[in-house]
């Protein structure tokens, strides 16, 4: 009989959710950086061996709300509990004062009330000089008396990520796949590439610019002649941040456009004409009219 379910992938900002199911996956599906609060929508990664069938989530970093933004990321991280039939919570071991703290308070009880598997994830053991470093982190975890498993990875390094594999295989319930095995998500590629253009604009700027942005695409289409055609809008919060973004007689946007260009045609596998504007939406991560309007 087939096994099949769903695993939400949770814990605070910056701990690895996006390495780990990339690395099971085989693929990028969720963007990296290292800046925390990467992620801002669950993922859905896919993987399919044999009988068995894993539907990953990554969520967003769990928080403290400051904006109407973090309250619908956090939003999708109960959605992903709720739907879930085993859940993993990541934990970054080389920060021993986050062991009782891998989780907010509200998400702690809700883990205690769903009553699911909870695994325990020991991440980047690959930075520890000293394994025995990591039992200390592990009695504390243990003491939130919500996980059933403890296991020590480096998701970077793809360590022991096979015996987290075995262990969820044991714990899926029996059913048939969700779906097609041969995909690794469901997600439009509209949204692959719209991640892609917010990733490089984290990695070329700094401060506020990358958590002030949002990017849609407005145009996504095949040309009789020539290259696909991809219209990106770069939504920013302020006139100031605008000019920033744009850079020097166009330097910084002509610089985003070349970087996301390049990682858009290695994930799309055909090359394309990427078209980038900079629209200002005055404090949109605050709006919920904008929110919506971008998908949260």
């Amino acid at each position: 009989m087939p096994k099949s379910g769903y695993i939400a992938i949770i814990g605070k900002p910056n701990v690895g959710k996006s390495t780990l199911m990339n690395a099971i996956i085989g693929s990028k599906l969720s963007i990296v950086t290292p800046k925390p609060q990467t992620t801002r929508r669950n993922v859905l990664g896919i993987y399919t061996q044999k009988e068995t069938q894993m539907v990953f989530i990554d969520t967003p970093g769990v928080l403290k709300p400051r904006y109407e933004l973090h309250k619908s990321m956090m939003n999708f991280v109960e959605e992903s509990l709720s739907g879930a039939d085993i859940i993993i919570v990541i934990a970054d071991v080389t920060r021993p004062e986050t062991a009782t703290r891998v989780l907010t308070p509200p998400f702690i009880e809700a883990l205690k009330t769903l009553k699911k598997p909870c695994i325990a994830i020991l991440n980047k053991m690959d930075a520890l000089s000293d394994k025995t470093q990591a039992l200390p982190f592990i009695s504390a975890l243990e003491e939130l008396g919500v996980f059933t498993e403890f296991i020590p990875i480096s998701a970077l390094q793809k360590d022991n990520t096979d015996t987290l594999v075995h262990i969820l295989e044991s714990l899926l319930p029996e059913g048939e796949f969700f779906h097609d095995p041969e995909i690794l998500s469901t997600m439009p590629q509209r949204f692959f590439v719209s991640e892609l253009i917010r990733e490089t604009v984290f990695e070329l700027f700094k401060e506020e610019i990358p958590y002030s942005t949002e990017v849609t695409i407005s145009e996504f289409k095949e040309r009789e002649k020539g290259k696909w055609y991809i219209a990106a809008d770069i939504i920013i919060e302020k006139e100031s941040q605008k000019a920033i973004l744009i850079g020097e007689k166009g330097s910084k946007i002509k610089q985003i456009g070349l970087l996301s260009r390049d990682k858009v045609e290695e994930h799309l596998e055909f090359p394309v004409f990427l078209e980038l504007f900079v629209k200002v939406r005055e404090d949109w991560r605050s709006k919920t009219t904008y929110l919506r309007s971008f998908g949260y």
